[in-house]
């Protein structure tokens, strides 16, 4: 039963339910955002053996090759899953196949026995489902975060945008900017055509440009690209961040120490009670 509702999802084309947990790490392995389908598969189904092949091959091939994709075959069409992993262009062939390990073990707890699912880490993208998407251009947005703004700085502004309009210049699948403080990556999924990843990338570097405005930085993705920016001020949020987040952590240590002072300080006055009261009573 189970597996006919994954077939469903091959003609009804649900979307993935996402959801984001966003960390401040620059970590390869940092988890940036998941989701899953909402059609489950049966347990010890072919579909679920074709997807753990799937997800070994994905894990083996990261070894030695920056994205690639796969199809699994099976007896019944709603037994195909097909899947594909993307590494960030700058990371070694170690740091790949260490990321792409890790976002598919990311996907178990994730997606239990879910038709479909993916996950984005800083350094690597995911994504399995029984219905094809390998070729097929999607713009739909999967995560957005905009930084504070730090005042409208017009000058790192302006070096902001010059960075993102030559991200969206350049050719390749992979594109880097910098200008002075301001740093911006941008890259699409490899199953894209280079016309298609145009296309892809302009509109992550529209919608980022107008929906984070001033911000000090900003991650736009997309189901298959992305383009990012940091400026200085982003190095002082996340400064900032931290600093605030160790006070906190010192001021929860401090209350608990207290706490349990006061907890042992009533103890003793209990028991010095109970021993006084003893001892009238002997008397």
């Amino acid at each position: 039963m189970a597996t006919n509702a994954c077939q469903l999802l091959l003609l009804l084309a649900f979307p993935l339910q996402l959801f984001f947990f966003i960390l401040a790490s620059s970590s390869p392995d940092a988890f940036l955002y998941g989701g899953c389908s909402q059609i489950k598969y049966t347990p010890d189904s072919p579909y679920q053996s074709n997807l753990n092949s799937l997800l070994t091959s994905l894990v083996n091939s990261a070894t030695y090759s920056s994205y690639n994709k796969y199809t699994v075959m099976g007896s019944n069409p709603q037994d195909v899953v097909y899947g594909l992993y993307q590494c960030r262009g700058d990371l070694s062939m170690p740091d790949c196949a260490t990321c792409v390990a890790q976002a598919v073990t990311r996907l178990g707890p994730l997606c239990p026995q879910t038709c479909g699912g993916a996950v984005q880490l800083d350094g690597c993208f995911v994504k399995y489902d029984n219905a094809s998407f390998i070729g097929v251009e999607d713009k739909t947005v999967a995560m957005k975060k905009c930084g504070p703004s730090d005042g409208y700085n017009s000058d790192e502004m302006g070096r902001r945008d010059a960075v993102l309009a030559g991200m969206n210049g350049a050719g390749g699948a992979y594109r880097v900017g910098a200008a002075e403080d301001v740093n911006g990556v941008a890259q699409c999924v490899g199953d894209l055509s280079m016309g298609q990843c145009q296309d892809c990338l302009t509109e992550a570097i529209r919608r980022l440009k107008a929906e984070c405005g001033g911000a000090v930085f900003g991650d736009m993705f997309l189901a298959k690209c992305y383009a990012r920016y940091s400026t200085s001020g982003a190095q002082n949020y996340a400064r900032s961040s931290n600093h605030d987040s160790s006070h906190s952590e010192s001021e929860k240590t401090f209350a608990i120490v207290v706490g349990l002072l006061a907890g042992v300080a009533l103890v003793i006055i209990f028991l010095t009670f109970i021993g006084r009261l003893f001892g009238r009573n002997g008397k």
